[in-house]
């Protein structure tokens, strides 16, 4: 009877340990979710993560300092529609004519486009949209690009108010009275603000979508103008400010070409507005946690690119992109260059890195993350960083380009012009007046000293690279003959 009962636990504590390691193999078999969370317009500098002492983001810094901040990343373009494309196709705008070909804000994207909603839909996932879309100039809507659920995404660039009614104009010193509407977002109580609503829906989809894996792609409007947050957030801001005001000397300088730069982080209402993205974010990373998803769940925090801190004429600006050169609009670093982590559970820890990676980069690596097949048909000028995720290197010589041929002298106070970075040395070639500016990033992150004459060699490297790109992805320049 004692070796009947020894041999009926031994066999049940085998079965115990095969049952307990079947179960892990499930569980690490189990598809990770992905939330790409999207700010429009927002700064390198404009969290407190990074440094700003005047705007607040506890739960964006939270999640920054248990992820790899990315210090070199950058949008495929300083403007919204050419940058959003980048990252829904992983191409270079400028191989489909963006901006340029049929308007300066044409999309272009085309429904045959096989982007990035497309891939998580085909590989299992559940996929939802919610925000700034952009990118519907020829028809194509979230819904047409593998996005299950599109809830504000359409033709609309900004709101014309983020209280609801949004697409009722509040202020017309704001200016956006000429924007587009935007749709599906009409169960809004009167006087709700935009980016609430907006969590509230990531946060109703991921509840009722918890049990199976998703794919989220929340691309808040905010803080693009008009200029509108909660009037209590503003109030402890303007407050903040009297506490401790900015130096009375000019706020603003002119460098070179680039217009007016704005000097000092000091807009009450654009704080109160990255005040509600960090609730947003803090809402969702939270629900993460008490749903029991945060260790299967990836989370990309990016902006489209850099803070509107130019300007040509006398428009309201938002922030200051300092260290930085320029802004919204400019291929400077200040244009370009965006805060951006990932929280990749089970691969990342609290690091950082210099590696640059660019906005075309953000589709190969999602896939890659979760292991979907890359369509091999389709052109791709991403490159998956997964590989420095996990600790190691993507090539440091890769040569990026940006192409801006729409000039803004008189807005955001910009010049056409095609850039590349290659390893530190970044140069500018302003064609339509026959000058370059050559820059090595790692040592003058502020673009102060030009090295286009100390360096005839790297320049003319350079801009042989410009002119072979813009000719292989067929560049728009404007007046070409």
């Amino acid at each position: 009877m004692k070796k009947l009962l020894v041999l009926v636990l031994f066999f049940g504590f085998i079965s115990c340990i095969t049952l307990n390691k079947n179960s892990k193999t499930s569980n690490s078999s189990v598809k990770q979710n992905v939330i790409f969370f999207l700010v429009d317009d927002f700064g390198w500098m404009d969290t407190s993560y990074q440094g700003s002492k005047f705007y607040e983001t506890p739960n964006i810094d939270k999640i920054a300092n248990e992820s790899m901040q990315f210090e070199q990343a950058y949008a495929a373009h300083p403007r919204c529609v050419p940058s959003r494309f980048a990252m829904i196709t992983g191409k270079y705008p400028a191989r489909m004519g963006i901006p340029g070909k049929g308007g300066k804000d044409a999309g272009n994207l085309k429904k045959s486009e096989f982007g990035i909603g497309k891939a998580f839909k085909q590989g299992g996932y559940t996929t939802f949209f919610a925000g700034k879309w952009h990118l519907a100039s020829d028809e194509v809507y979230p819904e047409d690009q593998g996005f299950d659920y599109n809830f504000g995404g359409g033709h609309a660039g900004a709101p014309k108010s983020y209280f609801y009614p949004y697409n009722i104009q509040k202020n017309k010193k704001n200016g956006n009275g000429r924007e587009k509407n935007i749709e599906g977002l009409d169960d809004a109580e009167e006087g709700g603000y935009l980016t609430d609503h907006l969590t509230k829906k990531t946060v109703s989809f991921i509840k009722e979508n918890k049990d199976k894996p998703f794919f989220v792609y929340l691309s808040h409007y905010g803080v693009h103008t008009p200029f509108e947050g909660k009037l209590e957030y503003e109030k402890y801001y303007r407050d903040k400010l009297k506490e401790n005001p900015v130096p009375n000397e000019a706020k603003y300088v002119k460098v070179g070409d680039t217009g007016e730069t704005k000097l000092y982080q000091d807009n009450a209402t654009y704080a109160a507005m990255i005040q509600s993205i960090d609730e947003s974010f803090g809402k969702i990373t939270d629900l993460l946690e008490e749903l029991g998803l945060s260790e299967n769940t990836i989370i990309v925090f990016t902006s489209d690119h850099g803070g509107l801190s130019n300007r040509g004429n006398k428009r309201k600006l938002a922030t200051s992109n300092l260290p930085l050169r320029a802004g919204k609009g400019h291929n400077y670093e200040g244009g370009l260059r965006v805060p951006m982590f990932v929280k990749w559970p089970g691969v990342t820890s609290k690091s950082s890195t210099n590696t640059v990676v660019t906005g075309t980069d953000y589709y190969p690596t999602l896939i890659d993350m979760v292991n979907l097949p890359v369509q091999q048909e389709q052109i791709l000028d991403g490159v998956s960083f997964s590989d420095v995720l996990k600790g190691g290197q993507v090539d440091p010589e890769r040569p990026v380009f940006w192409h801006s041929p729409m000039s803004r002298p008189k807005s955001t106070g910009d010049r056409a012009n095609t850039t590349v970075r290659k390893g530190d040395y970044k140069l500018l070639d302003f064609y339509e007046e026959g000058r370059v500016e050559l820059y090595n990033i790692s040592n003058d992150i502020g673009e102060k000293n030009n090295l286009s004459e100390q360096m005839p060699e790297k320049r003319k490297e350079l801009l042989n690279l410009i002119k072979d790109w813009r000719k292989s992805v067929n560049a728009y320049v404007k007046n070409k003959k």
